[in-house]
């Protein structure tokens, strides 16, 4: 009966199923069973539920003969007898029975019982390791309370409410934050391992999904779904940039998370050692969502590039150090919160640029077209940026720019007709200079004149081009052709083609191996028949 108090006890303590700890404590008695009457015997154990009495039986099998090893000695079979053995004991024996005998209690000696103790300590800690992995494995994305129990370099492990032990590293930890043993601490579990030495809990306070589940606890209406939590951008410590909305159209979301005076974002401002927390209203017209993000500055105008998921956003001059922020945080926050690349310029600079590329533009249509400034002024003004889309665009739609006739419409498309085939003439003449690969001029990633300028610097297939990594191209290219972002696409794209012929390959070995298994299929059925 003491017995089974103890697995009550010990199971209650770790959490587990007493069944577990019962079970651990004869596999121990098992393992002294062996030790004391020899490894070869099949030694079971069995303790009664009610009473906790311990029963010690043997149990051998009749075979009729051990098998021998190499070297022609008997090989160790655990549980087994010969048959001559079995007959000596009882002369009806026959191969195949099964003799069970009972042992006396055995008395533990100081290594026995140290080693009992050894195997049963490790058959707790093995299933209170999956306990808490069962338990914890789908609590990823929660808000954990925990007391500091270890700070290593910066390092904290949390003790979660005595159920389990969760690592916060340094550089999840927010900037300024020193804990000491027995703080408590709040965190967001991120990750859950299973490893060998048991399940890893990962815990942070950096992670924007611990922002958002703190506005959860504070805000009802975020926990019941009428506010949603469309995206969240931080600098942990410093400032962040929350962006909600409402489902229902009468609610002000950015009120809500306010709270009366303040009191509930300024719960979450304390948690979060005094990040400043910027509540944006969400919108799905993406101008707008980019003029909210971007407060406290003043937006005059955002130009989107949707294809390239950028912006220019245009301010006033004296705004332009408020929305780029200090070392640049409020553009860059307000940049993740989008998701969109965003260049902040001011009114100057923008009409600086946009008469730079209007005279360039300009320039082109006077050359390739051989027209004069005010017609190639009238195109630019008409939003044409590429002689290719003058040839694109209907007759019907060039003759309703002012002062076009529609001989002239035709005129400027036979000239761009012209204009594109000697361009053609001339890449494929040095295309075959150079000696480029067909696959590489087809790459639509890269425009003509880079994949010309890449060729000059031997890169010549699409091989040689999936082989380069993202600065490498940029290098290649010259400074300021290409963001590291938009090199990493390239490369990305050139290696596409790796990647279809490896999945090719894998369908095609996969149908041998089914042919293959069909027909040794149909040859057995054959032989059958």
């Amino acid at each position: 009966m003491e017995l089974l108090q103890v697995a009550d006890t010990v199971a209650r303590e770790k959490g587990i199923d007493k069944q577990i700890v019962i079970e651990a404590i004869q596999e121990a008695i098992q393992k002294a069973g062996r030790s004391k009457y020899g490894y070869d015997q099949d030694i079971r154990v069995v303790i009664d539920d009610k009473s906790g009495e311990i029963a010690l039986k043997r149990y051998r099998e009749v075979v009729e003969e051990l098998i021998e090893d190499e070297d022609g000695e008997g090989a160790e079979e655990i549980g087994k007898i010969t048959l001559d053995q079995a007959k000596r004991i009882n002369p009806d024996a026959k191969i195949g029975d099964v003799y069970i005998d009972d042992l006396p209690p055995l008395d533990f000696g100081r290594i026995a019982a140290q080693t009992a103790k050894q195997v049963i300590m490790q058959k707790v800690r093995e299933a209170e390791r999956a306990r808490q992995y069962e338990e914890f494995k789908d609590k990823v994305g929660e808000i954990v309370n925990g007391r500091v129990k270890r700070v290593e370099y910066g390092n904290v492990t949390v003790d979660i409410q005595g159920r389990a032990e969760a690592i916060m590293r340094r550089d999840e930890s927010i900037p300024r934050e020193n804990f000491k043993v027995g703080d408590n601490i709040r965190g967001i579990i991120y990750e859950v391992r299973e490893e060998v030495r048991g399940p890893q809990i990962f815990l942070s306070r950096t992670h924007p999904e611990f922002m958002a589940k703190l506005f959860m606890q504070e805000v009802p209406e975020i926990y019941e779904g009428t506010i949603e939590v469309k995206s969240v951008a931080r600098d942990p410590g410093s400032r962040a940039k929350f962006a909600v909305a409402s489902v229902d159209g009468s609610m002000d979301p950015v009120g809500a998370c306010v709270g009366m005076r303040g009191s509930r974002v300024q719960a979450v401002v304390n948690e979060l050692m005094g990040e400043k927390i910027d509540i944006v209203p969400f919108s799905e017209d993406i101008a707008a969502f980019t003029v909210n993000a971007l407060q406290p500055a003043d937006v005059v105008k955002v130009i989107l590039d949707e294809d390239k998921k950028r912006m220019d956003v245009v301010v006033p001059e004296e705004q332009l150090s408020k929305a780029i922020g200090s070392r640049g945080q409020n553009v860059r926050l307000a940049s993740i919160l989008l998701g969109w690349d965003i260049d902040i310029m001011t009114e100057e600079e923008e009409a600086n640029r946009r008469a730079e590329e209007f005279k360039v533009r300009s320039t082109l249509f006077m050359e390739g077209l051989d027209v004069d400034d005010v017609i190639a002024h009238l195109l630019v003004a008409e939003g044409f940026t590429k002689i290719e889309e003058i040839i694109e665009t209907p007759i019907d739609e060039l003759v309703q720019i002012e002062g076009f006739e529609e001989d002239i419409a035709a005129e400027l498309q036979n000239r761009a007709q012209t204009y594109l085939d000697a361009k053609a003439t001339e890449l494929a003449e040095k295309q075959s200079a150079l000696g480029i690969k067909d696959d590489l001029m087809e790459f639509e990633g890269l425009a003509p004149s880079h994949i010309l300028l890449l060729g000059e610097k031997d890169i010549k297939t699409l091989d040689d081009l999936a082989d380069l990594a993202g600065d490498e191209l940029i290098e290649l290219l010259g400074e300021g052709q290409m963001t590291l972002k938009a090199a990493d696409e390239v490369i990305m794209a050139a290696r596409a083609h790796w990647f279809a012929e490896e999945d090719a390959a894998a369908e095609a070995q996969t149908a041998e191996s089914e042919a293959e298994e069909a027909a040794n299929e149909e040859e057995a059925a054959q032989a059958a028949g």
